[in-house]
C-alpha cells in the first residue's frame, strides 16, 4: 500500500509552485512602474532606497538572512532529542 504524498510534495506540482512564485514575484515588482520613489537618506548622499524594486529585494534578502540566523540560532539553542525524557 503505498502513501499518498501531500500535494506539494507530488513532482507533478514542482513546476506549478516555481510559476505561483514568479507570478508573486512578478506581482510585487508591477507597482514599481507606477510609483514614484522619494530617497528618504538624500541628504546623505544616499538614495540606494529610490532604487528600481529596492523594497522587494529589501524585503527578500532580510527574509533570507532572518531564516540563515534562525538556523544559527538553532545550532546553539538546541536540545537533545531526551530533554522531556529526563
Amino acid at each position: 500500500m503505498s502513501e499518498k504524498k501531500h500535494w506539494l510534495y507530488r513532482e507533478e506540482n514542482r513546476i506549478k509552485l516555481w510559476l505561483i512564485q514568479l507570478l508573486i514575484l512578478a506581482l510585487a515588482l508591477l507597482p514599481e512602474f507606477f510609483m514614484h520613489h522619494h530617497p528618504h537618506f538624500e541628504d546623505q548622499g544616499m538614495s540606494i532606497d529610490a532604487s528600481w524594486g529596492f523594497f522587494t529585494w529589501y524585503g527578500f534578502l532580510t527574509c533570507a538572512a532572518m531564516v540563515a540566523a534562525a538556523k544559527i540560532l538553532g545550532i546553539f539553542l538546541k536540545r537533545k532529542d531526551t530533554y522531556y525524557d529526563e
